[in-house]
This record gives structure tokens, C-alpha cells and sequence, in this order.
């Protein structure tokens, strides 16, 4: 209907009008591209959260308070669940109204579940014990560790993942390719292009399994760890056991409870998350660098789109802008997960307030990250070989096999080689008739100088097993 478009349309340009004047770059000019991110890390994702352990902790404490058992049944049970099931964008305003009035967050949310508790009609019973017996840290500190664990999960390990298997393609795809190799900047012994994205999807690959082996807990020990609040309203049950099982249900498994902590948990584990992306970002940020030096170097060229402009100035621009976007996010990535796993472990006695500031803060890095893994995915879409470049550069640098040479004239006991050598090419700009003449005058058998005269840049280019890279549907 009209109505609907027009409403549709509202709403389009209020998005559009909030991301002008978005203070940061991930709600603002990339607002689209980590949307993905919003419902785990937005204000409105947290407060989703926090329902959720909310609901289903009345409904785990149904199962051992007897004031509960009688009246608290399956029916009662569906419908309660329901309001986190069906928890929106208008539930997470009414909590932030409420939060105006108490200046307390997490306090907001309680209060937002007894209204719907009432609205509902639920046993009177149950209503004081939503929030029962906890402190704030017992919400907030299950349901931002289970937002991480299911964001990394469904959305940042798949991202990952999708570079180790472009990288993994690259080394098979450029498996023969002989390249000139550079160390400190200068020529050196001939590689494959293949190996050296071999090289990127083996390190990242081993870093990203080790980023998806980091376990993920919660703290769930009331006002100072002790469970004090449970234990003295009901010393019959065995609350730890409760609470562990509670933890691991409400997670689905991907959460297990920390036994021994303070007021809040200790955040070990998220610092060894942030470590472990980190790590992760560190090989991408290398990877983002050295393709970004091929494309300078003329290896490779990027594919066009033909109205996209690479300079203001200067029309004739095709700048590798994936690459420099990929290693800014990164940058800034890193330098928010390094403060923030030496910040959050550390708090003052059994609490201090400063770890709930920084924690808001945990989905800017990951944004970034994020971003830049879409910025490296498509820049490595966008490249096209360039091999007669690669050959040309391979052919005006044949002093690179003189490490070919001086090895073999080392097995044939020739009398120092690495001197001859060095004499022939250091400081000189060698040719393949130079190399020729060199190994004619050589005081070697025939068949040794037929060997050396074998070795080029184009061939001397070593051993490189891609096998491991085949793609699964490849008879190549």
C-alpha cells in the first residue's frame, strides 16, 4: 500500500540521516557493511540479551524454588518465554525509558520484565522472583559472553574462514607461477607466487583455529561470587550446581560458568579472545601489505568498475584501496583488543565500575575487523594476474641464480664459488649471456656445465607441494 511505502521510505532516510551524523564510522559511513554486527553488539542487542538470561533464569529457578513448582507450569512457562522470543526494537525503548527514570541499566530490564509479567497474567508468585538473588554482573556477565560466543560463531569465524579458503584457491590457482622473490626490499632467489599465498593461508589457518578453540565463560556467583543471597534464602538447594547447569543451558553448551570469581568475572578468557583476533588480524595486516606492494610492483592488476573513480585529480587511477582499507581497520582493530585485554582483567578489590565502560566498547574492534576482512575478500576478488610483468621482472634479474650456481660448484668441490660468484654480480647488473660466459670458462665437466647452464629465474624456483590446496573438485 501507499501507507506502507511511504512508511518504508520514512524510515530509509531516518537510517540514512542517523548514519550522517553518526559520531564513529561503523554506525555511520559503514553502517551497512557490519550490520551483521548490530544485533550482538548494539544497545538494543545487549538489552536482548540481558531479557533472554532474564527469562530463562525465572525459568530454571521454577524447577528447585518451591514457591514456583505449584504455579509456574508449562503454560505459564511458554508464554513467559515468549517475551524474550518476540523481544524487539520497541521492547529495548521502553527499557531505556525505564533506565531514565533509575539511571541503572541492567535495573530497567527488571523492571521492563515485571510490567510484562503483569501484562501477561502470570502466577502473582513468581513476579518478585525475576532477578532473584542477583547482581547486575550475574546478567550482564552471561549474556555479553554469550553475544560474543554466537557472533563468533555464526558471523566473525565464517568471515575468517572465507579468507583462509580465498588464500588456500590463490595457492593453487598460482601453484607454477615462478616470481622473483624480494628480501629487504632487493632481489632475491626466485619463489612461486603460489607459495607465497600458501605461506598467508597456513598462518591464518592455524591462527583462526586457534581463535575458534578459545573457550567462552560466564560469571553467575551473586553480589561477591558466593552465591551469599541464594544460599541464605534457600540453604537446601545446591546453588553452584544450579548455577553451572544454568549457564550451559541458557548457552546452548558454548558458555561454561566460572567457579570462583568476584563481583564480575575475570576476563581471562575474553583477553585470550582478543589475543587470539588480534593474532589473527597481525597476519591479515601482512597479507593486506604485500599484496598491496604486487599490485604496486605491476604483478597484478585489478579489475575495473567502470564508473568508480580512483582519484579526484588524476583519472587514470586504479589505487589497491581494498588493501589500505583492510590494513586501517586493522590497525585500529588491534590497538582496541590490546588495551582492552590488559584492561579488563584488572579491578580494583572485588570490583571497580571501569571494566563495564570498556566491555561496551567490544564491538568496535570487532566492526573494524570485520570490515576489513570484507575490504581483504574483495580486493582479492579484484586481482588479475599480470604474468608478463612477473617473467619481465624474473628475466632482468638473472643475479638471483648465482646462489644456484655457487651451491652446485660447492658440491663439485670447485674452489671458492660463493667468491667467484660475488665477484660476477655484486654491485653488477648480470645478463644471461654473463652467466653463460662464466660457467664456459669454468674448470668443470661438461655435464656440470649443461647443469648450469639449465638454471634460470624461471625455473630455479624451488620445491612447493600444493596438493594440500587442491580444491575438492579439481582433476587439475
Amino acid at each position: 500500500s501507499f501507507d506502507t511505502m511511504a512508511a518504508a521510505a520514512a524510515a530509509a532516510s531516518q537510517e540514512q540521516d542517523s548514519a550522517l551524523s553518526a559520531l564513529g564510522p561503523l554506525d555511520g559511513r559503514y553502517r551497512e557493511r557490519v550490520g551483521a554486527l548490530r544485533a550482538y553488539f548494539s544497545e538494543a542487542g545487549l538489552i536482548k540479551y540481558r531479557v533472554r538470561v532474564e527469562v530463562e533464569y525465572l525459568v530454571a529457578l521454577a524447577q528447585v524454588v518451591p514457591a514456583l513448582r505449584g504455579t509456574f507450569g508449562a503454560e505459564a512457562v511458554a508464554r513467559w518465554r515468549l517475551v524474550a522470543a518476540e523481544f524487539d526494537l520497541e521492547g529495548a525503548r521502553r527499557c531505556k525509558e525505564i533506565e531514565r527514570r533509575t539511571n541503572h541499566d541492567v535495573k530497567a530490564v527488571e523492571y521492563y520484565l515485571k510490567e510484562r509479567y503483569d501484562a501477561l497474567g502470570l502466577p502473582a508468585a513468581g513476579k518478585e522472583f525475576v532477578h532473584f538473588g542477583l547482581t547486575s554482573q550475574d546478567v550482564n556477565h552471561v549474556a555479553q559472553p554469550l553475544a560474543l560466543a554466537e557472533c563468533m560463531r555464526d558471523v566473525i569465524l565464517p568471515r575468517y574462514e572465507a579468507v583462509v579458503a580465498t588464500l588456500r584457491g590463490a595457492a593453487w590457482t598460482y601453484r607454477d607461477v615462478a616470481m622473483l622473490a624480494r628480501t629487504h626490499g632487493q632481489p632475491a632467489t626466485p619463489t612461486r607466487l603460489g607459495k607465497e599465498f600458501a605461506v598467508f593461508a597456513t598462518r591464518l589457518d592455524r591462527c583462526v583455529r586457534d581463535l575458534a578453540a578459545c573457550a567462552h565463560s560466564a560469571k553467575f556467583g551473586g553480589a561477591t561470587g558466593g552465591l551469599n543471597a541464594h544460599a541464605v534464602a534457600y540453604p537446601e538447594v545446591d546453588w553452584p550446581r544450579f548455577a553451572d547447569d544454568f549457564v550451559r543451558d541458557v548457552s546452548a553448551g558454548l558458555l561454561s560458568r566460572q567457579a570462583y570469581t568476584t563481583q564480575i568475572e575475570h576476563y581471562d578468557g575474553l583477553a585470550a579472545v582478543c589475543h587470539a583476533v588480534a593474532r589473527c588480524d597481525v597476519v591479515l595486516l601482512d597479507l593486506s601489505r604485500d599484496c598491496w606492494q604486487y599490485v604496486s610492483l605491476g604483478y597484478f592488476g585489478q579489475k575495473l568498475r567502470q564508473d568508480e573513480v580512483g582519484s579526484s585529480a588524476m583519472p587514470h587511477k586504479v589505487n589497491p584501496i581494498d588493501f589500505e582499507n583492510a590494513e586501517g581497520n586493522l590497525g585500529i582493530a588491534n590497538a582496541l583488543f590490546e588495551h582492552l585485554a590488559a584492561k579488563l582483567p584488572v579491578s580494583r578489590l572485588q570490583r571497580d565500575l571501569s571494566d563495564s565502560t570498556a566491555l561496551r566498547a567490544l564491538g568496535v574492534p570487532l566492526g573494524h575487523a570485520y570490515l576489513a576482512l570484507a575490504s581483504l575478500l574483495n580486493g582479492l576478488a579484484k586481482l588479475t594476474l599480470n604474468k608478463p610483468v612477473i617473467d619481465a621482472d624474473l628475466d632482468a634479474n638473472w643475479a638471483v641464480v648465482a646462489e644456484a650456481i655457487q651451491t652446485i660448484l660447492r658440491r663439485e668441490s670447485y674452489p671458492e664459488p660463493y667468491e667467484a660468484l660475488k665477484r660476477l654480480t655484486r654491485g653488477h647488473k648480470c645478463t644471461r649471456d654473463d652467466f653463460l660466459a662464466f660457467i664456459h670458462n669454468l674448470d668443470v665437466s661438461d655435464d656440470v656445465k649443461t647443469q648450469l647452464a639449465a638454471v634460470s629465474p624461471h625455473t630455479y624456483i624451488g620445491l612447493f607441494d600444493a596438493e594440500p590446496f587442491r580444491p575438492a573438485s579439481s582433476s587439475d
